[in-house]
């Protein structure tokens, strides 16, 4: 009979589902060491948040056929290699959906209503009405940062109680906001209109501190902000700064950029600022339905089904996976470079299967290049089982075509993805053990592989410019590690594809813009 470590608490129903198939021993506060040393006589492993499961977690569970994380983020799971020892890791992307989005309206009415310092004041015996005059929410404007899930139930339930609905969200469509009540807009016209601000993102080097000084100074000094999505995403400092120079009226954060939270000056402040513990999640029946979802599909995978909510390994067959697998890699790699080159709301991609190829399984091909396309902004929420699900949501067309005449590779994949910003193209193909090569940029032939930092130009091939822009990431001391300049005609456009071994630093990719003879430039990260 196989063999299931839970190692965090979880729900008694999960244990019960657990039970139906396998020996299931509860090990909680287990020791890194101890886990170590426990986790090679187990088939499954289940968890929340406080289990850390790493590279070397993974590489002694030798027995490991699926990882299931009893909620949304995967963050406490080392998942490449995970993926790379053929273990399936599962999360539960809605299980905590209601109760998020419910304590986002909680922290919004506590915090317009003062009721956690009132509460704590009249505990104390004082009857203070006059200090605690708060604010309706009634005819308000609310600015919601990512409608997924989360933001759009929170937007619904908002809308009931009267208020008017702004979103921003560069991966939804304008139907979809619409169908919700919201007008969608660009980002800095949220931050100004908003009388409330509410973030259900996840936490991205894009999203990384993206409520900040500058950010705050765009807003009504009246606005008061929500988060209950990552820690991270807001620069606390600056909150707290702004708080206490009345630049606006209140914050109320249920995640923090370093949990528990230690010193902290948000603990200061005053009516102004509701804290919470990370409750989003919280509640029975979210946990129920977790440990449910996530049981449910250890219980299957250990039956020899597919899991599905698997976050690196798509439901297929096994022999089908096995011959696709390199093209699955293939496919989410451009997915990821063309939505970063095209940048912006993409409307529509167009997948091109070539070759061999042509004639191959094409549904998790296109599935993976739309995972490739989404994860850099939906990280965890996006997965093989839910990326067409997300796609359509944010009215992305999905376009397939065939061509086995082109034999310029045994198989290559061209991928073309059409946004607000315009229209770019990527086409990849396989080499010798699987290696993949980058084969084309906006149809400039080109012959690199990829690398986890990118940079591409468009430019006029004339002498001079590959030097600047050496020069100009030299004195940033950023290395170059390959080159490669793909044209068609001599001193006409080019494009110019570097690898460089670290993150291009801020301004730098304006400086570059600038440069003579640029026509723009893009960064990409893998």
């Amino acid at each position: 009979m196989p063999k299931v470590l839970v190692s965090d608490p979880i729900d008694q129903v999960g244990i019960d589902i657990l039970s139906q198939v396998a020996q299931v021993d509860v090990k909680t506060d287990l020791s890194p060491s101890q886990l170590v040393e426990v986790i090679p006589e187990y088939d499954a492993l289940m968890i929340r948040s406080g289990t850390r499961v790493t590279a070397e977690v993974i590489e002694a569970g030798r027995n490991l056929k699926i990882i299931g994380r009893a909620g949304v983020g995967v963050d406490n799971v080392d998942v490449p290699a995970a993926t790379r020892r053929g273990i399936i890791v599962v999360n539960s992307p809605e299980g905590n959906t209601i109760a998020a989005a419910e304590h986002t309206l909680a922290m919004m009415l506590s915090l317009s209503r003062y009721i956690p310092e009132a509460n704590e004041k009249l505990k104390q015996g004082k009857w203070d009405r006059k200090s605690y005059t708060g604010n309706e929410v009634y005819n308000k404007t609310l600015g919601v940062v990512g409608l997924g899930k989360i933001g759009a139930h929170v937007a619904t339930v908002a809308r009931a109680m009267g208020m008017k609905l702004l979103a921003y969200d560069p991966f939804i469509s304008v139907e979809r906001a619409e169908q919700l009540g919201c007008s969608l807009v660009e980002l800095d016209v949220l931050f100004q209109s908003a009388d409330y601000i509410t973030l259900h993102i996840p936490k991205t080097p894009e999203t990384a501190n993206l409520i900040n000084a500058a950010a705050i100074a765009k807003m009504k000094p009246n606005v008061r902000i929500i988060n209950c999505a990552r820690g991270g995403i807001i620069d606390e400092t600056a909150i707290a700064e702004a708080l206490k120079a009345g630049k606006i009226a209140g914050a109320a954060l249920d995640v923090f950029s370093a949990e528990p939270l230690g010193e902290s000056p948000l603990k200061a402040l005053g009516k102004e600022m509701v804290l919470t513990p990370h409750l989003g999640a919280s509640t029975e029946e979210a946990q129920v339905n977790v440990a449910i979802d996530v049981a449910e599909q250890i219980r299957d995978v250990l039956l020899g089904e597919p899991a599905r909510s698997a976050v690196n390994i798509p439901g297929l067959r096994p022999e089908v996976m096995e011959q696709l697998k390199p093209y699955l890699l293939l496919a989410e790699t451009l997915g990821k470079m063309v939505g970063q080159l095209a940048g912006g709301r993409i409307e529509s991609l167009n997948i091109g299967l070539r070759g061999d190829l042509a004639t191959n399984q094409s549904q998790p091909i296109v599935i993976a290049a739309l995972k490739g396309l989404l994860s850099p902004a939906l990280q965890e929420r996006v997965n093989f089982v839910n990326a067409s699900i997300e796609a359509k949501e944010r009215g992305i067309r999905v376009i397939e075509t065939r061509d086995a005449s082109i034999k310029d590779y045994a198989g290559s994949l061209h991928l073309s993805a059409k946004g607000t910003l315009g229209e770019h193209s990527v086409t990849g193909a396989l080499l010798g053990d699987d290696e993949i090569r980058i084969t084309s940029i906006n149809e400039f032939p080109v012959n690199v592989p990829p690398n986890r930092y990118m940079l591409f130009t468009l430019h006029r091939d004339t002498p001079g410019i590959i030097g600047r822009i050496g020069s100009l990431l030299g004195e940033s001391n950023v290395n170059i590690a390959s080159m490669q300049v793909g044209r068609k005609i001599v001193r006409g456009d080019a494009v110019m594809v570097l690898s460089i071994d670290d993150p291009l630093p801020e301004n730098i990719l304006n400086q570059i813009k600038d440069v003579s003879g640029i026509r723009d430039a893009y960064t990409v990260t893998l």
